[in-house]
């Protein structure tokens, strides 16, 4: 069995302490790789540095929404030269964030657009945030198109999926799917097609409803392949194998 997960902060500090024992114990847990999407440009130097030091790392080169006060002009060009390199799987962590209501909106689409054609030029996956803006999300995907990606910690609806399953996007499943209250996405991921699916923990943020309160690790992984599992009434094994198959096929890991 083969566990991939396609979104976690490895390059956080607070790994700094046991990053070399969760990568052991990684493999004893079957989790065969780690996606790394940055979130500003101070973090991309540690992030390459860290999928150049570890085969089952990987890294993904790109500006967040939250952190929009921390991001410059200048840091789209410094992203082009990073992309040019060919290191990145992905470009993301990118999109669009409604929740927080002093984020300037049309700054982040200014941002999201600009990354959005980056992708499409590098002829690279998007690692897309959508929170409450997965509509406006959907519309510039469908504006710039062909593009493909994944939605990372997919919190929308059926309709929402449909449209983004028809411009070639995957949804990404975390820990939020064990909660019990979260029955909207529940029902979502037991009928979801095989072949939109990907795997996550967002790793240190997001914990599963076991680890409610703990710092999450991609040691949780396993957890949510369970519970996707049991939602959709299969075994865990067929759950790893079509998910890494959608990783693998997304991000050209091997």
């Amino acid at each position: 069995m083969r566990l991939i997960d396609t979104h976690c902060h490895f390059d956080d500090e607070s790994f700094d302490c046991d990053r070399v024992d969760l990568l052991q114990q990684m493999r004893e847990k079957q989790v065969s790789d780690l996606i790394l999407p940055a979130i500003t440009a101070a973090s991309w130097k540690s992030i390459r540095h860290l999928a150049q030091q570890h085969a089952e790392l990987h890294a993904s080169f790109g500006l967040h929404p939250i952190y929009l006060a921390e991001h410059r002009p200048e840091h789209l060009q410094q992203l082009q030269h990073y992309l040019e390199q060919g290191e990145a799987v992905a470009l993301g962590e990118c999109g669009l964030d409604f929740f927080i209501p002093e984020l300037d909106v049309s700054q982040q689409i200014e941002y999201f657009v600009a990354q959005l054609r980056l992708a499409k030029h590098y002829d690279l996956p998007l690692i897309i945030h959508a929170r409450r803006s997965v509509d406006q999300v959907i519309k510039y995907i469908r504006r710039i198109g062909g593009l493909r990606g994944v939605i990372h910690s997919f919190a929308g609806s059926q309709q929402q999926v449909d449209s983004l399953m028809e411009q070639g996007f995957y949804v990404g499943i975390g820990g939020t799917v064990t909660y019990e209250r979260a029955q909207r996405l529940r029902r979502i991921v037991a009928a979801l097609p095989s072949e939109c699916l990907l795997l996550e923990t967002d790793a240190p943020d997001q914990p599963d409803s076991q680890w409610r309160g703990k710092r999450n690790t991609p040691l949780r992984l396993p957890i949510v392949a369970e519970t996707v599992a049991a939602l959709r009434g299969v075994s865990v094994e067929e759950v790893a194998a079509f998910t890494s198959a959608n990783a693998q096929r997304l991000f050209g890991i091997t």
